[in-house]
């Protein structure tokens, strides 16, 4: 299983980013996909998950935004976050992780910081 993860940086209050994740070593359509992120001396959290068939999930920190969307692309193997409207306290390293869920096996991971 390999998961990397691309497209984080600095972005201003207000931006906005997208992350990618490309996935491989596994058959990506069969599996749910996850984003969660941690930030500095704080716990690991969900922020999006998405279905097989492509049903979206989002975490309590961000749920109601409106400004998280998380898609995925079964072609290239890929999954994505689009972020919008982003907040400081949005700031944190991002993994993209297979399965639902903080535990499950992560990429390297991105840093998003909102300054």
């Amino acid at each position: 299983v390999q998961l990397v993860e691309s497209g984080g940086g600095l972005v201003e209050p207000g931006g906005s980013l997208r992350l990618s994740c490309a996935a491989s070593g596994f058959t990506f359509s069969t599996y749910y996909m996850s984003w969660v992120r941690q930030a500095p001396g704080k716990e690991r959290e969900e922020v999006a998950s998405i279905s097989t068939d492509g049903i979206p999930t989002y975490g309590d920190s961000v749920k109601g935004r409106f400004t998280v969307t998380i898609s995925k692309d079964n072609a290239t193997n890929t999954v994505y976050l689009q972020m919008n409207s982003l907040k400081p306290e949005d700031t944190a390293v991002y993994y993209c992780s297979l399965g639902i869920g903080v535990a499950g096996i992560r990429g390297q991971g991105t840093q998003v910081t909102v300054s």
